[in-house]
């Protein structure tokens, strides 16, 4: 019978030649290009890093205004951290079949329909289209959301409500965001607690909402 290649000395020759040509290869020094490398690479994943954690918050909360909140207060972003809804003047967008029927409504159903800047001190952390069922919420909720600045996620918080990501749409990355630079979309439902639709909400999450952003 042939003898294997894999059997006495002969299976440790080929192994103590791969070692030497190991121990032979060059060793490079990093030069002055190499070493400014990680800090050019680092401006770019510090902004990522904050966009991703910004993102991962909102998704993971039921309330996108106490997730903003506790991210300006985390962030110093102002001395007080409650954010105010700014009314934005335009026409109501109508809506579509598909946001109905996420809705659970007919036709013919009343939506009223919001469009705000939510403001935490000087920064404009996010652009919201809102439509709610007005009939779903009660009377003093809906005199408080056509009579003062207070976010819709504060208002309607004894509703227990629960929050459902529709759709997330990233926006092109920036080495580093500006204030007006859009950094994602969330497109979300909110129901009640008893599981009842009530919103829908398209929210544009800015640049300025990041510690580091150019103002």
């Amino acid at each position: 019978m042939a003898r294997s290649v894999f059997d006495g000395r002969s299976s440790r020759q080929p192994v103590g030649l791969l070692l030497a040509a190991l121990f032979t290869l060059p060793v490079s020094h990093p030069g002055p290009a190499n070493a400014e490398a990680p800090a050019a690479i680092g401006g770019v994943s510090d902004s990522q890093a904050l966009v991703s954690a910004l993102r991962a918050r909102i998704l993971a909360s039921d309330s996108a205004t106490l997730a903003l909140e506790s991210w300006c207060a985390e962030h110093g972003l102002a001395a007080d951290p409650h954010l105010v809804a700014q009314r934005l003047p335009g026409p109501d967008k109508p809506l579509t079949a598909a946001q109905r029927a996420r809705l659970a409504i007919g036709p013919d159903e009343p939506v009223r329909y919001r469009r705000v800047r939510l403001v935490c001190g000087d920064h404009v952390m996010s652009e919201a289209d809102n439509w709610y069922v007005p009939a779903r919420l009660t009377p003093e909720m809906n005199a408080v959301l056509d009579g003062t600045r207070t976010p819709f996620g504060r208002v309607v918080r004894p509703l227990a409500p629960v929050r459902r990501t529709v759709e997330v749409r990233a926006s092109a990355p920036h080495a580093t965001p500006h204030s007006d630079d859009p950094l994602f979309e969330v497109d979300a439902v909110l129901t009640t607690g008893a599981g009842q639709p009530f919103c829908e909400v398209v929210e544009t999450y800015l640049g300025t909402a990041l510690p580091s952003a150019s103002r």
